[in-house]
């Protein structure tokens, strides 16, 4: 490990030192017909990096001390992800550093400016609170679509969807019916029948779903019967884990109805109606809709690094770059079920005996989907996020997802963050069934010896509740360091996937002098820690957790300031600053070795 951190030390020194060949971007006087100097900036990062590519391939003399795109404060809005490909890699002593100019906030966008806001059209199904003091305006277009819209921002400021209660509240439901795939509530206040684009979301201990209403039946009895769309539903009631809870000990499972012009009766409220695309909008006190910076995403992916096991992408920094407005709009479409940590179901089901090869006792199957992510990152080595900050994104900020070895993310900021910060490792996805242990052939394909360190995470999982604020799956030799994690809905910082005891690759993580508080806001079953799995060589020290946060639609009291989930093991556990009663259990191995800890 020193000689890693040596290694990187003397990279950024040579990087620093040695005489670098400069490209300027400039979003307000850059033109990508200009030549990439001071004096005449590209426009785009997109053609900076195709300078570059072309000075390497030419073996240009500007490459000796490394290439720097020196990026000038503004919004660089993307049309389409920027891609980094093998062609745009570094080398220990040329580095590739995409930085700002000294003292200037670049930011790279993935969203647009919606304008022309006006007064609203009486409306029949506008709230009688309502009436008179909503505005409206035409959706934008990107090509030749209307763009959906899943989140929007206001002067810098996220609105909310138009839902059904006010703040946090939400409703505990009625029953939850397989056989029927129904869940009843009771009757809302007004009439939703006719609301084409009506969700519920659904509070389901550790995870959510969000559920597309496909018709509603009222009892007598003042209750209302729910059914839901493809494919949400079928995986809604077919999977075992989790479920909601109907009469569980601490109240049945909660929910809210969301995404309807009925339901638009709150400031800081917005709508879209389809198919026409309007936005309707309840300003807040003191915005001017006249005035107003309104911006939706319309990118998920922003930034791509794409290697290959033969031809990774390395050697490539981002310092002092923000990264704004990635969108999620899928559960628009087509629901949204999870297992744990925003990994959607794509199938899922109880098997009818219990046992398979690796696993007698094992008694449910589920293949899974990892969610959208705004940086991607996939077979790279020697890349580095410094001083970077990730805002306003709807699903995860930076996902180092699969073959990413010696990669650092340090000093960065996160902030309002639809689901999860940090994604790293792989999770068992899509054909691969995710209790099965992962062993890659290739051993280079495990992400290992990623440094997260020095960073500030705040207001994690606010679209997707079950994300982690850093989620780690198969790594070795990963150090979360000296983090600050606050204000999330469920856990603060998992590592380890499978629920096995079998070694499968996940050594030698380190978790150390982190700072962990107000977790576990919404769903229980959680940690400021978390851990899962197998883990041989492992630590878990110096950290300070706060006591979770006490979830008041929570269905049962299990959070923890550290929680060993299934099969914890591998680790030592020492020097914890916590409150007392603070661990949780469930299976761990023989090795989890647990020393006093601070009280």
């Amino acid at each position: 490990m020193m000689k890693r951190i040596l290694l990187a030390l003397v990279w950024t020194a040579v990087a620093l030192s040695a005489t670098a060949g400069d490209i300027y971007v400039s979003a307000q006087r850059g033109t990508d017909r200009g030549s990439g100097t001071s004096q005449a900036p590209f426009a785009t990062l997109q053609r900076a990096l195709k300078e570059a590519r072309e000075w390497r391939r030419l073996n240009d003399g500007r490459i000796e001390g490394g290439i720097r795109i020196l990026m000038e404060g503004g919004v660089y809005p993307l049309v389409k992800p920027v891609f980094i490909r093998p062609e745009d890699s570094g080398t220990p002593q040329s580095p590739t550093v995409i930085c700002a100019v000294k003292g200037q906030e670049p930011i790279v966008s993935g969203g647009v400016g919606v304008g022309g806001w006006k007064p609203a059209s009486a409306d029949s199904r506008i709230p009688v609170a309502a009436r008179g003091k909503l505005w409206v305006s035409e959706a934008p277009m990107m090509g030749n679509q209307v763009v959906p819209v899943a989140q929007m921002y206001v002067n810098g400021r996220k609105a909310e969807r138009a839902k059904q209660f006010a703040g946090d509240r939400m409703e505990r439901m009625v029953d939850f019916d397989k056989e029927s795939e129904t869940i009843t509530i009771p009757t809302p206040a007004f009439p939703l029948d006719a609301a084409p684009q009506l969700q519920m979301l659904v509070h389901q201990r550790w995870a959510i779903a969000l559920l597309r209403v496909r018709e509603m039946r009222h009892r007598a009895n003042g209750t209302t019967q729910v059914w839901f769309h493809q494919p949400e539903s079928e995986l809604e009631f077919a999977h075992p884990w989790p479920q909601p809870v109907i009469y569980g000990e601490r109240g049945s499972s909660a929910f809210y109805l969301v995404n309807a012009l009925e339901l638009l009766d709150e400031p800081g409220e917005w709508y879209q109606d389809l198919p026409s695309g309007r936005i309707y909008y309840y300003p807040r006190e003191g915005e001017n809709m006249q005035q107003a910076q309104v911006v939706v995403p319309c990118l998920s992916l922003l930034v791509q690094l794409a290697g290959s096991r033969e031809r990774p992408v390395s050697y490539l920094r981002f310092e002092h770059i923000s990264f704004a407005h990635a969108a999620w709009t899928r559960p628009l479409f087509e629901g949204h079920v999870t297992l744990q940590g925003g990994f959607r179901l794509i199938d899922a089901y109880k098997l009818p005996q219990a046992g398979v090869f690796h696993k007698s006792q094992l008694e449910n199957q589920a293949w899974i989907a990892r969610p959208e992510a705004a940086i991607d990152a996939a077979f790279a080595h020697d890349i580095t996020f410094e001083n970077c900050v990730f805002k306003h994104v709807g699903a995860t900020a930076l996902d180092l997802r699969y073959a990413v070895r010696h990669a650092r993310v340090w000093g960065c900021l996160f902030d309002d963050i639809g689901g999860t910060a940090l994604m790293a490792g792989y999770f068992g996805e899509q054909g691969f069934e995710t209790h099965i242990p992962y062993q890659p052939q290739v051993g280079t394909d495990l992400c290992a010896h990623l440094h997260i360190a020095g960073n500030t995470i705040h207001n994690t999982s606010n679209e997707d509740w079950g994300c982690a604020a850093v989620s780690a799956g198969y790594v070795s030799h990963t150090d979360i360091l000296n983090n600050k994690v606050s204000h999330t809905n469920y856990s603060g910082i998992c590592v380890g996937w499978g629920w096995t005891a079998l070694k499968c690759g996940m050594q030698c993580n380190r978790i150390e002098g982190n700072t962990v508080s107000d977790y576990a806001r919404r769903l229980y079953d959680a940690g400021g820690i978390y851990t899962l799995s197998n883990q041989p060589g492992s630590v878990i020290q110096r950290n300070t957790i706060s006591a979770p946060h006490p979830a008041p639609y929570a269905t049962n009291h299990r959070a923890f300031c550290i929680y060993f989930d299934e099969a914890t093991d591998g680790f030592t556990v020492s020097e914890n600053v916590m409150v007392k009663g603070s661990y949780g259990y469930n299976c761990p191995g023989p090795n989890l070795i647990v020393k006093d800890n601070i009280q």
